[in-house]
């Protein structure tokens, strides 16, 4: 364990929701999230931004982590990393961004998964997760989510979560290099 990582507690901010728990990252994850990262690039690049030459390192990884806390104390946006109950193994991430108040209350979603953990539910209950979070801890009232139209791994986890497709947003992101459509998922708060 980090020695800040006793002095930051997560604030009630674990969640669990079938074979996974969720928890803000800490220093200490470094080194599992940098390997895993790693081993992952060929699998993540085509859905993400183009990586920093220095993505990969301590210092940039803890200027990730100093954004997260600003967006959470500011109450904008909540990092978790997802972590296999069953021994520990961290699969992935997952991030409520763009927390907007007032007369909309909604957020949007965001996750990767290493590609040793792709396809095994762990994002799919991390999404579960994240959503009840969102709508009953923080109130929300609608979640979003987009994903590249050729993701198809990406667009069946989000509608078996409950997100329903709703259009087609041209030069959506800037992914891989270049500006990429995204599809548009989202997801009310029935309660």
């Amino acid at each position: 364990m980090a020695v800040l990582d006793w002095i930051a507690p997560d604030q009630g901010l674990t969640l669990e929701e079938g074979q996974v728990r969720l928890r803000p990252p800490r220093a200490s994850d470094y080194g599992a999230w940098s390997e895993l990262r790693r081993v992952s690039r060929d699998f993540l690049q085509p859905w993400e931004p183009t990586w920093p030459a220095d993505d990969l390192t301590r210092p940039a990884f803890r200027r990730r982590l100093s954004i997260y806390d600003r967006d959470r104390d500011l109450g904008q946006g909540y990092a978790f990393f997802v972590f296999r109950q069953s021994d520990g193994a961290l699969t992935g991430g997952i991030n409520l961004r763009n927390v907007v108040r007032g007369v909309a209350q909604t957020a949007s979603i965001g996750y990767w998964s290493g590609a040793p953990f792709a396809r095994q539910g762990h994002t799919l209950s991390a999404v579960r997760a994240v959503t009840r979070f969102a709508f009953l801890r923080l109130g929300l009232h609608r979640l979003e989510a987009a994903c590249c139209p050729d993701n198809e791994a990406s667009r069946r986890l989000l509608a078996k979560a409950g997100f329903t497709e709703e259009g087609l947003a041209r030069g959506y992101l800037k992914i891989d290099g270049r500006w990429r459509d995204h599809v548009l998922f989202g997801r009310v708060n029935e309660d």
